[in-house]
């Protein structure tokens, strides 16, 4: 069940925290996985490298989701070298965080050209992959679409206002995608994690973790592993017939 035998996946963001255990939990299931990465090659080798270590098939490659041209460029060379990318994991995105008072006008264009143009341009160039049969396998043909959003994209919060904006248009996106595409085979679905124990919450003092424990009715942080167990199961054949929806992966902050 939820095995991905044969496909090929791209994770953007996918050299650390819920990124790199998406990556891990679709090779672990059979998918060749790209891991996407923009600065951190190293991180994004030893996350790829992992994956070879127990077994399964990655490779790396570096582009700036927020850069359409280099974007656009580094999805097609990957379609010319696989034949097709089957799942799309969108989950690079970035945060700078402040009230809306002190947002500058270069913070929001970058916060919205990585979070959603980014996703978008990914989702436009590989939707042409998608609705193609496989060069190899002429039956093939569809594709899942996962869009990475948060549970502050639907409760907001306190000085994000432009993530909370970013991470909400994406919902609509995936809905609005997943009726274009619905009739070629693409699922296109978006996850809202919580509170996840990343790099972003480790850097947190005690007593701000422990005020948001108390938001969570299951009592505490999650981990990045139970994001990636979601993501798998929307991009297997098993979930086939959802789209257009939110999985909401947050202990119950908000329902």
């Amino acid at each position: 069940m939820f095995r991905l035998d044969g496909k090929v996946a791209l994770v953007t963001g996918g050299s650390r925290g819920i990124g790199r255990a998406c990556a891990a939990a679709l090779a672990a299931q059979g998918a060749t996985v790209i891991v996407n990465y923009v600065r951190g090659e190293d991180a994004a080798r030893a996350a790829a490298d992992a994956i070879t270590q127990a077994g399964g098939k990655a490779e790396i490659c570096g582009f700036d989701v927020a850069d359409t041209k280099a974007t656009e460029q580094a999805l097609e060379g990957l379609v010319e070298k696989h034949g097709r990318i089957d799942i799309l994991i969108a989950n690079a995105g970035i945060a700078i965080d402040g009230l809306l008072l002190r947002v500058k006008d270069e913070d929001l264009d970058r916060i919205f050209s990585t979070n959603l143009r980014g996703t978008l341009t990914c989702a436009r160039v590989l939707s042409k992959s998608m609705m193609r049969p496989s060069k190899t396998d002429p039956k093939r043909s569809g594709g899942r679409m996962i869009f990475m959003s948060s549970v502050i994209a639907e409760m907001g919060n306190v000085g994000q206002t432009a993530y909370a904006a970013s991470k909400a248009a994406l919902l609509g996106a995936a809905k609005s995608i997943a009726r274009e595409y619905a009739s070629r085979g693409i699922t296109v679905n978006a996850l809202g994690p919580g509170f996840i124990d990343t790099d972003m919450t480790q850097s947190m003092t005690p007593a701000m973790k422990e005020q948001i424990v108390k938001m969570i009715p299951l009592g505490r942080i999650g981990s990045a592993a139970e994001i990636a167990a979601a993501c798998v199961f929307l991009a297997s054949d098993e979930a086939g017939y959802i789209t257009g929806q939110v999985l909401r992966v947050n202990g119950g902050m908000y329902v």
